[in-house]
């Protein structure tokens, strides 16, 4: 989804947001010094793949998924990460690793780690690597309707 579709689509949901543009950067480390986001703030969306299901796992950018936590918080009997071959062609407009995890969007099932549950807002990619979006985190979940659980670690 470009950028230009995420913001059509929050604006027709009435929701308040910023962008923030920076320059290029890939990782999620990057992007959230680039964007003068603290790393425990700005969420990485992981694409997952939780019995055979594609699933959205959205942690920050300071910690990593464990997969066996995931599966627990998901009922699933295995979590494994799906490569980018595999998940490339379900976020048509996207740039590879800049998803936005709005998983409602793309049909998949959405997993926060707690952590950015306990934030007012949440900062994340908006389809590209030069640009992220800021939304309070209350819009989000209302949006979204993420489960959220403990399943991030520290790196």
């Amino acid at each position: 989804m470009p950028v230009k579709k995420l913001r059509e689509f929050l604006d027709s949901q009435n929701i308040k947001y910023i962008t923030i543009d920076h320059s290029p950067a890939y990782t999620a480390r990057e992007v959230a010094s680039s964007a003068l986001v603290p790393r425990r703030e700005f969420a990485k969306t992981v694409i997952v793949k939780l019995d055979g299901r594609n699933a959205m796992a959205v942690v920050p950018a300071s910690r990593h998924v464990d997969l066996g936590k995931l599966a627990a918080v998901a009922g699933a009997q295995e979590a494994v990460l799906a490569s980018e071959e595999e998940f490339q062609a379900l976020f048509p407009g996207c740039e590879v690793g800049a998803m936005p995890p709005f998983g409602n969007l793309y049909e998949m099932d959405v997993f926060v780690d707690e952590i950015l549950h306990d934030d007012d807002d949440i900062v994340f990619n908006a389809g590209s690597h030069i640009q992220v979006i800021r939304i309070s985190y209350e819009d989000y979940q209302a949006l979204v309707k993420p489960t959220v659980g403990s399943f991030a670690i520290k790196e």
